[in-house]
C-alpha cells in the first residue's frame, strides 16, 4: 500500500522560511517522479517542484531560487525546504508521486498517481 505522509507545515511571516517532508512508503523511488504542489480553495493547483530518479529537478517559475527540493532514497523521504517565503506562498501543500515521465512541476498536478493529505503553510505579512 502506498502512503505519502506530509509534515512541517506552519505559520511564517514573510521572508521566514518553512521545511515541509514526506515519508513516502510503498513504492520504488527509482520508478517515480516525486514531487510537491499547493492549492488555494477555489483555485487551480500549482506545481511548485519536482525532482526524479536521476535527481533531475524542476521548479515554478514563482519559487525558483526560494525552494530546494530534496529526498533521501536510504530514509524515503522527500523534502521542499522553503526560505524568503511570500503571503502569495500560503497554501495547502501535497507531496505526490507520479510514475516516470514528463517529471515537471506543472505535469505532476495532473498525472499524479499518489499523493499526501496536505500539510497547510500560512505567511503573513
Amino acid at each position: 500500500q502506498v502512503q505519502l505522509a506530509e509534515s512541517g507545515g506552519g505559520s511564517v511571516h514573510a521572508g521566514g522560511s518553512l521545511k515541509l517532508s514526506c515519508v513516502v512508503s510503498g513504492l520504488a523511488f527509482a520508478e517515480y517522479c516525486l514531487g510537491w504542489f499547493r492549492q488555494v480553495p477555489g483555485m487551480e493547483r500549482e506545481g511548485v517542484a519536482t525532482i526524479y530518479s536521476d535527481d533531475d529537478t524542476n521548479y515554478a517559475h514563482s519559487v525558483e531560487g526560494r525552494f530546494t527540493i530534496s529526498k533521501d532514497v536510504a530514509k524515503s523521504t522527500l523534502d521542499l525546504q522553503m526560505t524568503n517565503l511570500k503571503p502569495e506562498d500560503t497554501a495547502m501543500y501535497y507531496c505526490a508521486a507520479a510514475r516516470g515521465r514528463p517529471c515537471t512541476a506543472p505535469a505532476i498536478t495532473q498525472n499524479y498517481d499518489y499523493k499526501g493529505q496536505g500539510t497547510q503553510v500560512t505567511v503573513s505579512s
